[in-house]
C-alpha cells in the first residue's frame, strides 16, 4: 500500500486522536470520541486526561482489544494492556509498533524523564509516526516514517513553525497536523504549517470525523 493510499484510512477524531481502517483498527489517544468501530490495537502516548481516557478507551474495546502503553497509563487502564518504554518495539496482530521519545526541551509539561511516547507503527507496508506531546526533539533526526503526525499548537507542544523543521528534519512522504482544535490551537495553527511546507513536501490538514 502506498502512503497516499494508507492515508484515505486515517480518521482524524479531533486533538491528537486518530483512527487507521487498514488490515488492523487502530486507535491513538481517543479522546472526547462518540464510539467507533472496535479497535484491534489502542496505543496510549501518556497519562494525562486527554490522551489516557478510559471512559473513551473502553467505547473502542473488545476482547481482543490490545493496549500498548507508558507505565503509568498502563495503571489506568484494564484489559489486555502491554507496556513499553522508548526505543522498545513490540509486535501485535502483525502489527510492528515501536516505542519513540516525545518529550519538552524547553518546557516542563512532558518531561523526558517520564519516558512518554511517540509511535512508530508499521503496517500494509507503510510507516506511520505520531510523534505525541513533543517539542522538536533530536530524535526525530532519525526517524523514518511514510506518514507522520505532529502537533502544532504551541504552548503544550512544538508550534506550527517548529513543526515545519520537525516535518523537514523527518522528511516523510505526507505530513498532517494534529493537536490543534480541542484544549489549545486552533484551525489557523494547521494552516500556517501547511503553507510553510507548501513546494517542499505533501501536507494534508486532515477534517476531523465526527
Amino acid at each position: 500500500m502506498t502512503a497516499r493510499e494508507m492515508l484515505k484510512k486515517i480518521h482524524w477524531l479531533g486533538h491528537d486522536g486518530f483512527r487507521i481502517d487498514a488490515s488492523k483498527t487502530i486507535y491513538v489517544d481517543p479522546f472526547q470520541i462518540a464510539g467507533g468501530p472496535a479497535a484491534d490495537i489502542i496505543l496510549i502516548t501518556h497519562e494525562h486526561y486527554d490522551h489516557c481516557s478510559p471512559e473513551d478507551v473502553a467505547k473502542i474495546s473488545g476482547k481482543e482489544t490490545v493496549i500498548v502503553t507508558e507505565k503509568k497509563s498502563a495503571q489506568k487502564l484494564s484489559g489486555d494492556v502491554r507496556t513499553v518504554a522508548p526505543s522498545e518495539s513490540v509486535t501485535v496482530k502483525g502489527v510492528r509498533i515501536e516505542a519513540v521519545p516525545s518529550y519538552n526541551i524547553d518546557k516542563a509539561f512532558h518531561p523526558k524523564e517520564n519516558r512518554w511516547l511517540g509511535f512508530l507503527v508499521e503496517i500494509d507496508g507503510v510507516r506511520i509516526y505520531h510523534a505525541g506531546d513533543t517539542d522538536f526533539i533530536p530524535e526525530m533526526k532519525h526517524i523514518q516514517a511514510d506518514i507522520a503526525l505532529l502537533p502544532v499548537s504551541g504552548t503544550y507542544v512544538m508550534t506550527a513553525e517548529e513543526a515545519v523543521k520537525a516535518a523537514l528534519a523527518i522528511g516523510p512522504k505526507i505530513a498532517v497536523p494534529m493537536h490543534y482544535g480541542a484544549i489549545v490551537g486552533d484551525d489557523s495553527d494547521a494552516e500556517k504549517f501547511a503553507s510553510a511546507l507548501e513546494g517542499k513536501m505533501e501536507v494534508v490538514v486532515l477534517e476531523k470525523t465526527a
